[in-house]
């Protein structure tokens, strides 16, 4: 099994990436494999609505100088993803945002390409504002029809110069627990996989408020 974590943040061992690693260390623990992506520190333009990637349904979209293609293919690839963010103004940092528009709006017009895998988020936050991020990304998670585990408080490590957070006994502990019980959840379901029927992703139902 495999989990890819991605790192929201332009600073690639920044307490973004602490918070990470402090999950993926539990996870290599249980056995699994994982590996910390960076993103914050690239150049990822934000989705065009072009409605390309529906049309051509080739699990792609159609801008390519970036390596947002690649990174749709490893998260199809893995058993599970983490999806790690700063906090910027009580929001998703942005290059991180671009790069989830068009990964899950890729995913969600090509059959579900992310459906049941499991997924979770993390925020490093200064203060105050880590909440919101956290439920942001957690909304591509929803979305996606994707299984989320959960640890003993919200998914939020604390400090502002880069290696604070592991300061932070809490926010490390539930970074922890979130590992612990994220492998448990991805080897549950990979046991109970060959005996229960999965159907299959169901036709979207598109509606409006204008009448």
């Amino acid at each position: 099994m495999k989990v890819v974590a991605f790192n929201g943040s332009p600073h690639e061992k920044g307490n973004t990436y602490e918070a990470l690693h402090t999950v993926t260390t539990e996870l290599e623990a249980a056995g699994i494999e994982t590996e910390i992506i960076t993103v914050g520190n690239k150049v990822i333009r934000g989705c065009m609505a072009c409605n390309g990637c529906a049309r051509n349904r080739d699990e792609r979209c159609v801008m390519h100088d970036d390596p947002v293609n690649e990174w749709i293919q490893k998260i199809k690839e893995a058993d599970g993803i983490l999806l790690g963010s700063p906090t910027h103004f009580s929001a998703i940092g942005g290059t991180m945002k671009s790069f989830l528009d068009r990964a899950f709006y890729v995913a969600s017009s090509n059959n579900g390409l992310f459906r049941h895998k499991v997924g979770a988020s993390v925020v490093a936050d200064r203060r105050a504002g880590g909440i919101p991020v956290f439920d942001q990304l957690n909304n591509f998670l929803t979305y996606s029809e994707m299984i989320i585990p959960t640890s003993n408080y919200w998914n939020v490590a604390y400090g502002t110069k880069a290696g604070e957070v592991t300061l932070d006994g809490e926010g490390m502990q539930i970074m922890q627990v979130l590992g612990q019980n994220m492998a448990w959840l991805l080897k549950v379901l990979a046991a109970g996989k060959p005996f229960v029927e999965e159907k299959g992703p169901a036709k979207k139902v598109f509606t409006n408020f204008i009448r």
